[in-house]
């Protein structure tokens, strides 16, 4: 017959061989040192295996099996553990798993530290996270695919959403130092941007399908990302706008330069945390939104 160890033996084990001793398990587990030899006693008979030397009064020390099988034990205590702890959180209402949309405009340094601190904090809870432009934001929380979202302000009022101001970002444009908007002297006009590609974000969703925002060359090339945005421009491939946070080292380090356009200056807009009014969120996201407007504030 094979070995079949309950996870309160291999609890046992793992704390007797943790704490070095019978006694101080024993003390650890609340039970009886006699209580915590035949749970070890028992485990190596099933086993087939001496997990423990004892010799005299010396303190059990692992045998060469007992060190193979330690790893094994404690990982298996430690699924246990975080059954337990999602169990609990559960009967409280503590989420399962929480939908986060982003908007590509939200600087990265703010959502990993965020997201560590969420981790730290909700070790049970699972995440989604979903990255994108525009309506995408939008889209995502209307349609319920994410518990809440952070974005930008809507294109048009939807009363069935809860609205909270987290913070603001900005959006600059910008291009490479020897691109002929960067090279241009003075505020640059309509009639000279329009004829240089511009690099503009696009998305497919129903909030801005069709839509346009700032796009004023005649020739464009239409991107899903930011990042490849980044670095086209960065290659003096096109010229477009770009969160000011992403470009302020480019722009320190002259990689970048800050263009002088007469139709398309600097702008900044508010960052709002968005929720369905009849889906209201649990501990995990409402912790979550909180700790997203904490971090926007301090990065300023």
């Amino acid at each position: 017959m094979q070995p079949n160890p309950t996870l309160d033996q291999l609890q046992v084990f793992v704390a007797v061989a943790e704490t070095g001793s019978f006694s101080a398990a024993a003390r650890r587990l609340n039970r009886s040192q006699s209580v915590v030899s035949y749970t070890i006693a028992n485990l190596e008979a099933q086993l087939e295996l001496q997990l423990f030397e004892r010799g005299g009064t010396r303190e059990p020390r692992l045998t060469e099996e007992g060190k193979a099988m330690l790893e094994d034990a404690r990982r298996m205590v430690s699924v246990l553990q975080s059954l337990r702890s999602r169990a609990e959180g559960l009967k409280q209402g503590l989420e399962a798993e929480v939908a986060v949309a982003i908007d590509v405009s939200l600087a990265s340094p703010v959502l990993t530290c965020v997201l560590k601190a969420f981790q730290v904090q909700f070790p049970t809870v699972s995440l989604r996270v979903h990255v994108g432009a525009l309506g995408m934001v939008w889209d995502l929380v209307l349609k319920k695919q994410a518990d809440f979202g952070i974005g930008g302000p809507p294109m048009q009022t939807h009363d069935e959403l809860v609205l909270l101001q987290v913070g603001q970002t900005a959006m600059t444009p910008v291009a490479a130092p020897d691109h002929p908007l960067a090279l241009y002297e003075g505020p640059v006009p309509l009639s000279f941007i329009r004829d240089h590609i511009q690099l503009v974000i696009t998305d497919l969703s129903e909030q801005t399908k069709g839509r346009d925002f700032g796009v004023f060359a005649y020739k464009t090339w239409r991107l899903t990302d930011v990042s490849t945005k980044h670095d086209l421009i960065l290659a003096g491939l096109g010229w477009g706008g770009l969160p000011k946070w992403m470009v302020k080292d480019d722009l320190a380090e002259g990689r970048l330069v800050l263009l002088n356009l007469e139709p398309y200056p600097e702008a900044a807009y508010p960052l709002l945390a968005l929720y369905p009014v009849d889906s209201p969120l649990g501990p995990a996201g409402t912790w979550l939104v909180e700790r997203f407007k904490q971090e926007l504030e301090k990065f300023g």
